[in-house]
């Protein structure tokens, strides 16, 4: 399945551990990645920089859904299920 235009649900809904270039230590969940750009598209995509994490998350019907808002909640809730805290 391809990405939805102007969604990047996935880079903003899970918190990511590891560095990114000019986020260090990562980001907290729900805080939009520094690499989107203004069309919500990953600047670092097929660049070795990108984190791993994020080039081994694939889209799918169930994690998109229909819209970025319902995307946005399906990861959230999944983030919240899957936080230790």
């Amino acid at each position: 399945m391809k990405c939805r235009a102007d969604c990047a649900a996935c880079c903003i809904a899970p918190s990511i551990s590891s560095p990114i270039p000019g986020m260090p230590h990562g980001k907290k969940a729900g805080e939009r990645c520094i690499q989107l750009d203004e069309s919500n598209r990953c600047k670092l995509f097929n660049n070795e920089t990108r984190p791993a994490v994020c080039g081994d998350l694939q889209a799918s019907p169930e994690m998109c859904g229909v819209s970025q808002q319902e995307a946005l909640a399906y990861l959230t809730k999944l983030q919240k299920e899957t936080d230790p805290t």
